[in-house]
């Protein structure tokens, strides 16, 4: 194996392994930025050491054995062994302390016992309310995603210098709020178990359809979201809304690939290919929705959209789809969480199931909602239902308006190219 090889090996296994360590070191030093400066270290001696001796049989343990002598070493040199031998739950006497190897064994087993509740708590640290949601993504995408800040950078179109200051400002606040390595009480996890939700599906829906540049999809941050969304599901099976979020993402993505055409071009749902469409992808969602609603939580807005999304992963065809059962999910989806967004999807559903004339009933009104003045998709809507109904002047200014609220390229091309065919039908 070449230096080369052997480097690319060493990051590989890093970026799989250092949400690990940086969950037991943070159980160990109780600050999440020190716990990934120790757990750097770690790497920075593999790539030292694994060159000339080899990649170890078990690299994960290696650099995680590694990263807590570190660990250790840091707390004897600013003289907090004690304390934080105190507050690991350790019942050894004051002499023993001293004894590096006894101490070491007696912390691997305690860490090594809690991996995943560790994971779960370094979760919920990156997406703490006390951080904007910027700051909560770029965090658990750095900690638990594994991701450089230039690779962060590169997925969200902003300067390298601005994520690097919102995960160095996160830590700080983190830090200086003393947030506790710990779950949150009864009490605060259903609101904290939102944020985290809404972290992972955030960076989920920016893979899926990107708001701004040149490509309609970032397949990368769809593909980190998922992992963080797994991982989720298995440290919280109980939960039916990770289940639900787990089922949602898995089932939009399946349609990654009919998505965007040869040239990079947006294809609409009811234009793709149903045949390229992950089998695989949509059985493990149909499976994650399945128990969300085992579990009792078929309300949930998450499972809810699983929902509808399963709706139509079941169909052999857009003329199968069953759209009466997608405006009836919608409109719980409405109830629930009382979103204008939500309510333009229903009236989408009710377009088709009832006809272009009911559905633009909807949009006209929702036209008048302040919170989507400059959303894109209201003018593309009401562009399309116009245009069915036969008014095609009206549909192309609505196209061309909606084409000037976009930022995404690949979108801002099909609105154009709407807009100049329902021209093209007024005009004869």
């Amino acid at each position: 194996m070449t230096q080369s090889d052997v480097e690319r090996a060493i990051h590989t296994v890093f970026r799989m392994e250092s949400a690990r360590l940086i969950a037991g070191l943070t159980r160990m030093v109780r600050d999440v930025g020190v716990a990934e400066e120790l757990a750097q270290d770690a790497l920075v001696t593999a790539l030292e050491h694994w060159p000339e001796q080899g990649v170890p049989d078990n690299p994960g343990a290696w650099l995680m054995a590694t990263a807590k002598r570190r660990a250790i070493d840091e707390l004897r040199r600013s003289k907090r062994l004690i304390r934080k031998h105190e507050e690991l739950g350790q019942d050894l006497e004051a002499d023993a302390v001293a004894e590096r190897e006894g101490l070491m064994r007696s912390l691997e087993s305690r860490l090594d016992d809690a991996v995943g509740d560790d994971l779960l708590r370094l979760l919920f640290i990156s997406c703490h309310p006390v951080l904007s949601m910027e700051a909560r993504v770029a965090l658990t995408l750095r900690l638990l995603g594994g991701l450089t800040t230039d690779e962060i950078a590169r997925a969200f179109l902003v300067p390298e210098p601005t994520v690097a200051q919102r995960i160095v400002r996160a830590k700080r606040t983190l830090a200086e709020a003393k947030v506790p390595f710990e779950l949150p009480p009864a009490p605060e996890l259903a609101d904290r178990l939102s944020s985290v939700l809404g972290v992972i599906y955030l960076i989920f829906n920016e893979g899926y359809a990107a708001t701004a540049g040149d490509d309609l999809m970032r397949p990368g941050l769809c593909e980190d979201a998922l992992r963080l969304g797994r991982i989720l599901a298995q440290l919280a099976p109980q939960e039916p809304e990770v289940h639900g979020l787990v089922a949602l993402m898995e089932i939009q993505a399946s349609r990654s690939k009919a998505r965007v055409g040869p040239g990079g071009e947006a294809i609409l749902l009811l234009e793709q290919n149903r045949g390229r469409w992950d089998q695989l992808l949509i059985r493990r969602g149909l499976a994650a929705l399945q128990r969300a609603e085992q579990l009792g939580g078929g309300e949930g807005s998450y499972t809810l959209q699983a929902a509808i999304a399963a709706c139509h992963a079941r169909a052999r065809s857009a003329e199968e789809t069953d759209w009466r059962r997608i405006a009836q999910l919608y409109a719980k989806l409405v109830e629930r969480t009382q979103s204008p967004i939500v309510e333009l999807n229903r009236a989408v559903a009710v377009a088709m199931a009832e006809g272009p004339a009911a559905g633009l009933v909807i949009v006209d009104d929702l036209a008048k909602e302040p919170l989507l003045s400059s959303y894109h998709l209201l003018p593309s809507v009401r562009g399309d239902l116009l245009q069915k109904v036969g008014r095609s002047a009206e549909a192309a200014r609505e196209f061309e308006r909606a084409a000037s609220l976009t930022r995404n390229v690949r979108e801002r091309d099909v609105l154009l190219g709407r807009a100049a065919a329902s021209r093209a039908d007024a005009e004869k």
